[in-house]
């Protein structure tokens, strides 16, 4: 379980990032964190891995406190794939960039052997597993950054905007990891602005604004309310603002809808309603 206790932190003195947040994640859940370029996402989920610590409040893992143990310790539960793929590639080669953090954590060579190839392969980076990371495009640099981050195994998954810089079928191969990651023993967090992304992947969200949690709820309640959406800085989804546009002409249209099929019931049962 992640569990934040008052937390607050500042870079400065006096100007504070995060503000008294308080908030348990547990097993088994798939949660988005969204809001505003400067919302104190990404502030908030380096604090769980152990690259910050509170600077008032506490962040427990399981129990244990961040600041009672190791970013190294921590990085044996907890996986962290960064925004930009850039500052967490250095290998000479992809094989070597996959290998690195499980020869850091002494696993056995032919575990490592095997895993190397198990996470290239799923990633489709099998061909270019002799080359330079940054040779890959930035496609190709962000699914090195999660295949490396996911050698480990971790328990606790954060992905700091995954599908920035992947097409439509990178996406859909995203939410089919999600899929095989999702499980009773795991907590995957997704830092994103992609609203429709959010709709397929997701089963809860929690939206920060000015360093606060605004709003924390499931994507229905949180996506098809404008309140929320513009306090924090976002769009609803295209079919949502779709919905609420058919509201101003049909009284009895749903506002909530997010996915197509619910968009092609609701539109159904208005055809049958007409004479």
């Amino acid at each position: 379980m992640i569990h934040f206790e008052g937390v607050h932190f500042d870079y400065t003195p006096g100007s504070p990032v995060l503000r008294d947040i308080c908030l348990q994640i547990r097993p088994g859940e798939v949660v988005g964190l969204m809001g505003e370029n400067g919302a104190g996402k990404t502030t908030l989920v380096k604090h769980i891995n152990g690259l910050l610590k509170p600077s008032m409040g506490a962040v427990l893992i399981d129990g244990v406190d961040t600041r009672e143990t190791s970013t190294a310790q921590l990085a044996r539960k907890v996986g962290f794939v960064f925004q930009n793929a850039d500052h967490q590639l250095f290998a000479d080669t992809l094989t070597d960039e996959v290998a690195f953090a499980l020869r850091n954590l002494n696993f056995p060579s032919e575990v490592i052997q095997k895993r190397v190839s198990r996470f290239l392969e799923l990633f489709e980076l099998t061909p270019y597993r002799d080359q330079s990371p940054f040779l890959l495009s930035g496609g190709e640099r962000k699914r090195l950054a999660l295949a490396s981050v996911l050698c480990v195994e971790p328990a606790i998954l954060i992905l700091d905007e995954p599908t920035q810089a992947q097409d439509a079928l990178q996406k859909q191969k995203l939410l089919d990891f999600i899929a095989s990651f999702r499980s009773p023993e795991h907590i995957l967090l997704l830092v994103t602005h992609d609203v429709e992304f959010a709709v397929k992947a997701m089963d809860r969200l929690i939206v920060l604004s000015h360093g606060q949690i605004l709003a924390d709820g499931s994507p229905r309640q949180i996506l098809s309310n404008p309140e929320i959406l513009r306090r924090a800085c976002l769009l609803p989804p295209q079919l949502t603002q779709l919905a609420h546009q058919l509201a101003d002409h049909i009284s009895a249209f749903p506002k909530d809808i997010l996915t197509l099929p619910e968009a092609v019931t609701a539109l159904n049962a208005q055809l049958r309603r007409r004479p």
